[in-house]
This record gives structure tokens, C-alpha cells and sequence, in this order.
């Protein structure tokens, strides 16, 4: 892919498609002032819609999204609803609407699930909202509401990666950003976080999800973009990258050969 059509497809026409919610141009990230993560990356990610962000571990996935929250320092621009986030601090950033679930979970083992809600629920611009969310994220998440004075660090894998993703839509994101939501999860639970996530979009959220299981991501985002060495090798709707031979050669192999005569 050229430069130039990596460009177009960062940054949408003005007169054929709105402004992206998130638009990433042209960012680099260096560790230790000598290894460079990202080079020139850009991307954008449209209102309402799953982009998925794919690559083998070690691409610089989980880095980009850590620069988009200001966990890591870069440059570029990136600008969240028009606005560039350049300088902010990661606090700031989520109080603009932009809420990261980190890869691990990362739940507070010691307190409850309803604890974890409520810590979730600080950022959240609206101090009065808190019951509402409460009660729409125990109505995505039944166990929760079943498991609410429950210690977090005694719940199953799943059930931390749902209190995780609970605990990221207490502060109202306008933007999801989710951190291999999928990883050391049995498959059947994996299913389910996929399906999670489908029901997040068909409710409005706007998500960018980062994630090695290739095939699952492509099942359910509407474009994404492939990342090899801190750089994007390819980009395109999801039904694009599904039938790129370089794709399933390099991710899906597996599925391709379990579908062959």
C-alpha cells in the first residue's frame, strides 16, 4: 500500500463522509530514545462503527492505544472529535470520552464488583449518572448484577473481562478502546466476548479493538488494519481483509485449511 492511500484512508473526504470520532496521523512512539515502536502510523476509527486493529504480538497494537490515552509519550497528531489531544494528560482524555480496558483485565482483586463499578464511574462527567450506567451495564452483564458483592478476584477469567468492560462504560466512553479483550479465555467464553462487543456497536458505541485472534475481530468489525513492525502493511473494510490472500496466509491460515475439501 502507498503512502498515499494510507493517507485517504486515514483521513475520509469531507464532502463523502463525516470526520472520524478518532483520527491518528502520521504517530511515532520511541521507547529508551532509541527503539522505534511506531513509525509514521495513522488510522482513523469513524462514529458508531468497530475498527479493528491486527497483528502478531509485538506489532506495537497495544502501544497504540496507550498513546492514544497519553500512557506513552508520541508524536503526530491525534485528535479525538476534532480536537487534538496532544499534551493532555490520560485523565483529561477520559474525561473527553475516551476509555481504555487494558489487556489482563485488570480488575481490583480485593474489592467487589460493585466497587470496581463505582471506581469506573469517577471519570464519568455526569457525578448523578452513576445508578443509570449501574443498572445498564447489570443489564448487559447479568452475572454481575448476581456476582455485584462479590470479591473481583474470585470471579472466572470471563467474568473479570466482563467487570472490565462494565467498568469502562461507567465512565460513558464515547470511544471503547479494548486491549485483547479475548486472551486466556476458553473458547467458548471468547465467543461470547465477541458477541459482548457486537451488542455494544448495535447500541452506538464506537469502538476500536486491538486483537490477535484475527479471524473473530474480522467477524464482527466493519474495517481494519493490519500491523507489522510498528507500521501499517494493510488497511480495508473487514470483507476486504478476509479475502486477502496476505491475511490468510499470515492469520488465518488455520481457519483456511480447516474449510478446505
Amino acid at each position: 500500500m502507498t503512502e498515499a492511500s494510507e493517507a485517504a484512508l486515514a483521513a475520509p473526504s469531507a464532502v463523502t463522509a463525516p470526520a472520524p470520532l478518532l483520527s491518528v496521523r502520521n504517530i511515532e512512539v520511541v521507547y529508551d530514545d532509541v527503539i522505534l515502536v511506531l513509525r509514521g502510523l495513522s488510522l482513523a476509527v469513524p462514529r458508531g462503527e468497530i475498527v479493528a486493529l491486527l497483528g502478531a504480538n509485538g506489532a506495537g497494537k497495544s502501544t497504540t492505544l496507550k498513546a492514544i490515552v497519553g500512557l506513552v509519550p508520541w508524536g503526530g497528531e491525534i485528535r479525538f472529535d476534532g480536537e487534538a489531544l496532544a499534551g493532555r494528560a490520560t485523565e483529561q482524555i477520559v474525561r473527553k470520552g475516551v476509555t481504555m480496558v487494558p489487556e489482563g483485565r485488570r480488575v481490583f482483586p480485593s474489592l467487589t464488583v460493585m466497587e470496581n463499578l463505582t471506581l469506573g464511574a469517577a471519570a464519568c462527567a455526569d457525578g448523578k449518572a452513576m445508578p443509570r450506567n449501574r443498572a445498564e451495564v447489570f443489564e448487559l452483564f447479568p452475572i454481575l448484577a448476581e456476582r455485584r458483592e462479590q470479591r473481583a478476584g474470585t470471579l472466572s477469567g470471563g467474568q473479570q473481562q466482563q467487570l472490565a468492560i462494565a467498568r469502562a462504560l461507567m465512565s460513558e466512553p464515547r470511544l471503547l478502546l479494548l486491549d485483547e479483550p479475548s486472551l486466556g479465555l476458553a473458547p467458548q467464553i471468547v465467543d461470547s466476548i465477541f458477541e459482548l462487543i457486537l451488542r455494544l456497536k448495535q447500541r452506538g458505541q464506537t469502538i476500536l479493538l486491538v486483537e490477535q485472534n484475527v479471524a473473530a475481530a474480522l467477524d464482527i468489525a466493519d474495517r481494519g488494519y493490519v500491523l507489522a513492525n510498528g507500521a501499517i502493511t494493510m488497511s480495508g473494510s473487514a470483507e476486504t481483509l478476509r479475502a486477502s490472500e496476505q491475511v490468510a496466509r499470515a492469520y488465518l491460515g488455520a481457519a483456511v485449511e480447516a474449510a478446505a475439501p
